[in-house]
């Protein structure tokens, strides 16, 4: 990843909710993605995010992209219609819902590799695991949303990786944490 994005203010976090609503709006109703200039240079700024949906506080899709190789307005762009329509966890988004959808995006820090899950804080960390070929990636919120602990932290993370829950503990399973900036239009308003 590039260097970490600054701390993003609130119109810049405005600007990113109502473009993602509005592509997922569009998406909805017609299949488009609409045409989008930024007004804030501040989010053509290469990053990684999360976008995550919610209907009533249950989940209904997060998808995210890891790499900062595009502008976080794309990213978030993207990432919406896939957490409506390609989340494989859930039935797709529809229009009907718009209205009960709350949409939070996570904007990421750099990834950095851990030496050992005592470097691990909940909280601050997001946590990224891979081994064999496998890879889980829980965002920092997850962790204090369902109150875990380091170790089910670490558990649930290789879990979603596809592995045995103690796999963070074999030496050729990879850990690295990353933090993020979350920010949603139902904090917002």
């Amino acid at each position: 990843m590039s260097a970490p994005l600054p701390r993003l203010e609130e119109p810049a976090q405005r600007e990113l909710l109502a473009l993602a609503r509005r592509t997922l709006e569009r998406y909805l109703a017609s299949g488009q993605k609409p045409d989008y200039t930024p007004a804030l240079e501040e989010i053509e700024t290469p990053a990684a995010a999360f976008v995550t949906l919610r209907n009533g506080g249950e989940l209904r899709g997060c998808i995210g992209h890891l790499a900062s190789d595009r502008p976080l307005f794309r990213t978030v762009a993207e990432c919406v219609i896939s957490a409506a329509v390609d989340d494989r966890r859930f039935r797709p988004v529809t229009h009907d819902e718009l209205g009960e959808i709350d949409i939070e995006i996570s904007v990421l820090t750099p990834f950095r590799r851990v030496a050992g899950p005592e470097e691990i804080e909940i909280g601050r960390h997001g946590l990224l695991l891979s081994r064999s070929g496998r890879r889980g990636l829980l965002l920092p919120q997850v962790a204090v949303e369902h109150g875990w602990d380091r170790e089910t932290f670490l558990g649930q993370t290789c879990r979603k990786a596809g592995l045995p829950t103690d796999a963070w503990r074999d030496s050729t399973t990879v850990i690295e944490v990353f933090g993020a900036q979350v920010f949603s239009d139902r904090k917002l308003g």
